[in-house]
């Protein structure tokens, strides 16, 4: 076959066929490289991006170059402003909405950085092709060649057909990542996935065994009263990401931000066995306070308040799953354990302690506790007795 009279309608048939289906991007970009390659197109790097709604990111890229595994990117907020985009090829694409090729081996000393590394690693032409998505963004299908005489026109006219039907392939994909990420971001990565599975009506529900946390700040409404907008909302993000950075790498969920307070679960692997769980809670909670110390010394530095707070901790059989109205849901725990861990939290104000646990959630922990003794909780008839650690 002469170079350049390869075939595209093959890959589109694939692509709308069996590529649509893929559900890994990586496995896709890959399939389609090979695809590419196996109908004679002078492909030696292949990019897809996408931009996303993400609390930091702005865009997702997949990478391949010819006999290298998929290296993917993530594009972090605020790239706009940086020289890794402005002048780049990918911008000018985005503000013309027109495709940009540049020949690699004619380059000037004032062309973009990327441009020049992909000359320097040995490309010779490349071409970036818009793809559009329904809500009228424009997403990144970039492609370079290592062959001396670059991309023909019929290369080029080729390219451009195939992106119409790679930008439906990727849009779907795009906007299930899109829905995972917001579903992350605003109710976990469990219930997230629970609710892309369908878990959508009102009383989809299961009993879980699971440590809980309950957690607010000391002097919150007398912060409200005395600090600046901005700056209460810095206070609250930096305890929130703080909580978050000790409490997420152990297996724990952030149900529900409320005002000042934090409910978080830690759900059992295993019906019965709580032991790991209640381990996992405690050690959130001393890396919390760690974290919270290590803040106030730079706040204090720096005239700001200091970030102080009560976790009260229980462990038992939780519902978890949906409740609310008929049009207005909330995934979230509930059932006993969870108000008895509220309740208990109030009590670290009282008993001076920063932290407090249920027997039951004592018991669990198979570390040496102290009783601080029985104490009545809202709502509760009976008192109930309260521990802390030993030490």
């Amino acid at each position: 076959m002469r170079r350049g009279d390869w075939a595209v309608a093959p890959v589109i048939d694939w692509l709308l066929q069996e590529g649509r289906l893929e559900t890994d991007t990586a496995a896709l970009v890959e399939r389609l490289a090979a695809r590419l390659l196996a109908e004679g197109a002078p492909v030696w790097r292949v990019r897809l991006g996408f931009f996303t709604i993400h609390p930091q990111l702005a865009a997702w890229a997949h990478v391949w170059v010819r006999g290298q595994p998929v290296r993917v990117e993530s594009v972090p907020w605020g790239v706009e402003r940086t020289s890794a985009w402005i002048g780049s090829p990918v911008e000018k694409m985005v503000a013309t909405r027109a495709p940009v090729r540049v020949r690699l081996d004619r380059l000037r000393p004032g062309d973009h950085a990327v441009l020049h590394e992909l000359a320097a690693a040995g490309g010779r032409d490349y071409l970036a092709l818009p793809l559009a998505f329904s809500d009228g963004s424009l997403n990144v299908f970039a492609l370079a060649t290592d062959e001396p005489e670059g991309f023909g026109e019929h290369d080029v006219r080729s390219f451009a057909q195939l992106a119409h039907p790679l930008a439906a392939a990727l849009e779907a994909r795009a906007m299930r990542r899109v829905a995972e990420t917001l579903l992350d971001t605003y109710v976990g990565h469990r219930s997230g996935r629970r609710i892309l599975e369908g878990q959508i009506h009102r009383g989809d529900a299961e009993e879980i065994d699971a440590a809980i946390w309950y957690a607010d700040l000391r002097g919150f409404t007398r912060l409200t009263e005395t600090l600046p907008p901005a700056r209460l909302m810095e206070l609250l993000n930096t305890y929130f990401e703080l909580v978050a950075d000790a409490v997420t790498p152990r297996g724990g969920e952030i149900l529900r931000f409320m005002g000042d307070a934090t409910l978080i679960v830690f759900p059992s692997e295993r019906r019965g066995e709580l032991a790991p769980s209640c381990r996992a809670a405690l050690e959130a909670a001393l890396d919390a306070f760690a974290r919270g110390e290590a803040a106030n010394r730079s706040r204090l530095r720096e005239g700001c308040p200091e970030i102080r707070f009560g976790v009260g901790l229980n462990a038992g059989t939780v519902i978890y799953g949906n409740v609310g109205a008929r049009t207005r849901l909330d995934f979230t725990v509930v059932g006993p354990a969870v108000n008895r861990a509220a309740r208990l939290e109030s009590l670290t104000k009282e008993l001076g302690v920063p932290l407090v646990m249920t027997g039951t959630f004592a018991a669990a922990l198979g570390r040496p506790t102290r009783s601080l003794g029985a104490h009545r909780l809202r709502g509760l008839e009976e008192p109930v007795e309260v521990f802390a650690l030993a030490s």
